[in-house]
């Protein structure tokens, strides 16, 4: 018969500090992740104005909001954007922007096909439907070239 010269390990117990430690950090450290990632989105600058201006969320009050002001949303400001640079910009290089917008933001990614769409309205209001339809590509599936042919009809 062999005996073994493991320590064996008492079913009872309830673990070391090692254990206590990981129980501590599964309870602290989503509260952690939660707040971190909010502050950090309260300190994004949504409007592409110089980052000294940004504020924060903290920094607003509700007396200094006039209650007809609504703020944009992101995607609003990220479409006003794309179709103000049509004017300056291609619409392949637009494309591009708005892919790496949403890849830079998942959160745009719902409304991609949305602005790709007023792009390609947009497009074809500025450069005519077959010179605004080359630029075409699976941005945001096929919403840009859909959004030419609407423009169309």
């Amino acid at each position: 018969m062999k005996h073994s010269t493991t320590p064996q390990t008492r079913r009872g117990h309830r673990g070391g500090p090692a254990r206590r430690i990981g129980r501590t950090l599964a309870l602290v450290l989503p509260v952690v992740l939660v707040l971190s990632g909010t502050l950090a989105v309260t300190r994004v600058n949504w409007t592409r104005s110089p980052s000294g201006s940004a504020l924060t969320a903290s920094d607003v009050t509700s007396a200094e909001i006039p209650s007809k002001a609504v703020p944009e949303a992101p995607q609003d400001v990220l479409r006003d954007r794309l179709i103000g640079e049509l004017q300056n910009e291609n619409p392949g290089v637009v494309l591009t922007h708005l892919q790496q917008a949403v890849n830079g933001h998942p959160s745009l990614a719902r409304h991609c096909s949305s602005i790709a769409h007023a792009l390609g309205q947009a497009a074809e209001r500025i450069y005519g439907a077959t010179r605004a339809q080359s630029y075409a590509r699976p941005v945001c599936d096929t919403a840009f070239a859909s959004g030419v042919l609407a423009a169309r009809s």
